[in-house]
């Protein structure tokens, strides 16, 4: 059964640029698309600050069938209702893909704890690999080069560490586990990191080989912002545990910080218990 990617998208520019660089994903790795527009069906609407627009049917249907045209390969267009996060958690569980993707628009002059709902909400509902993209002058070029944060304990992706395994590997993308320290590593607890990636099954059978890079920053995200650059990697990849998005204070999380500054797509994996 081929593979899928579920687009998440409102026909404004952050999707429709999120769309493209999935489109350009979709064909490196023989996936077809499936773009979901939600309609909000409350007056009162707690997701207004999240950008996705309110169109008729009609208008709807226009949108697809102009997004669709421009589109290289195979799409389907689907039509959520109600909240967001409950419209997502329905299409994942008919679709299965092999990834949801979302578009990150300009979040200067926003608070992040309005920007980081859409992404909390999301992983609160149904938790699933999601790639998120950031609005550019450029699309970014398909992933060749992919920066993996860790933070040195054990952690476990379930089912999902074998679908990022075969999206890494249809790729023949270039690894690199980057363990970001606030003091000077030992070769013992980089080996731990590496130890703790190769635990997932995440790096079973990879063709290319995996790199650990190792870097002192008084703050996580900070580190992992400063060494994710176009000019040295395509995408970012950083795993999401439970207590990051259950907890109260997400956007204060390693995780919401790169999702919010990254200039690097970024995947967010989420571990589970």
């Amino acid at each position: 059964m081929t593979s899928s990617l579920l687009v998440l998208t409102d026909f404004y520019r952050p999707a429709n640029h999120a769309l493209t660089y999935a489109s350009h994903l979709a064909g490196a790795i023989g996936a077809r698309l499936v773009l979901l527009h939600v309609h909000r069906d409350a007056l009162s609407d707690p997701e207004r600050f999240t950008g996705l627009a309110e169109l008729n049917a009609e208008s709807t249907q226009l949108a697809f069938a102009s997004l669709i045209a421009d589109l290289p390969g195979t799409a389907v267009a689907e039509v959520g209702h109600g909240r967001v996060a409950d419209a997502v958690a329905t299409a994942l569980r008919k679709y299965q893909p092999a990834l949801l993707v979302v578009g990150r628009t300009d979040a200067s002059g926003t608070p992040d704890e309005l920007i980081t709902a859409t992404a909390l909400d999301l992983l609160r509902a149904a938790p699933y690999p999601m790639l998120v993209v950031p609005d550019a002058p450029y699309i970014p070029p398909v992933p060749r080069r992919v920066l993996l944060a860790v933070d040195g304990e054990p952690f476990s992706l379930g089912t999902y560490a074998g679908s990022a395994r075969h999206l890494l590997d249809t790729l023949r993308a270039e690894l690199t586990v980057l363990h970001v320290t606030d003091r000077p590593a030992t070769a013992e607890t980089d080996s731990d990191a590496l130890d703790s990636v190769q635990r997932t099954g995440l790096l079973t059978d990879l063709a290319i080989p995996v790199r650990i890079r190792h870097l002192v920053a008084e703050h996580p995200a900070g580190g992992i912002l400063q060494a994710a650059k176009p000019a040295t990697y395509d995408m970012v990849a950083v795993i999401a545990r439970p207590r990051s998005f259950l907890g109260a204070f997400f956007h204060n999380s390693v995780t919401a910080q790169v999702l919010l500054h990254s200039q690097l797509p970024v995947l967010v994996l989420p571990a589970i218990d």
